[in-house]
């Protein structure tokens, strides 16, 4: 069994999803995991699918011909990596430039990995200011724990953080 990252964007119309549903399923693909998304008048997913090995090379080429959708596909392996532990991240904060390069970056310095990231814009109830609200997965050994949390802490004084662990 191969697994296949499929990552697709192109201009948003009626019907994308059912067209990529019924190519993977024409193929005996196993649509796994999924991120789908309607960003500034474009459809933009990253899709895992499990499917045969005999079946991929025809998957990839039916996915590869779908008019007006850009796709990428790669074939995935396993990343064993040693994670202890798992967390999720509220963040807040006033919207400014750069302020995901600040967060990706601490996450990266402290050792952790950022497994998902969304993120989103909002006014803030009185004020109308922007505001910068987003989720983030992080998996990182647990030794590392304490020195992320205090390095998020320090980004800025108006990042608010709630973490939490997961399994």
């Amino acid at each position: 069994m191969n697994h296949l990252v499929i990552s697709c964007i192109g201009p948003d119309r009626t019907g994308i999803v059912d067209s990529l549903s019924t190519i993977i399923s024409r193929h005996n693909g196993n649509w796994q995991v999924s991120s789908l998304h309607h960003l500034s008048g474009f459809f933009a997913g990253v899709i895992e699918v499990a499917v045969e090995i005999k079946n991929t090379q025809a998957l990839t080429d039916d996915l590869n011909n779908i008019v007006g959708l850009n796709c990428q596909i790669e074939l995935a392996e396993p990343n064993l990596a040693q994670v202890t532990s798992n967390l999720v991240l509220e963040l807040t904060a006033n919207d400014r430039a750069g302020i995901v390069q600040e967060i990706s970056s601490v996450i990266h310095h402290q050792g952790g990995n950022l497994i998902k990231l969304v993120s989103s814009q909002t006014s803030a109830p009185h004020t109308g200011q922007l505001m910068f609200m987003a989720t983030v997965q992080v998996a990182m050994k647990d030794e590392n724990l304490d020195d992320l949390i205090s390095a998020l802490e320090h980004i800025a004084d108006d990042l608010m953080v709630d973490i939490t662990k997961s399994s």
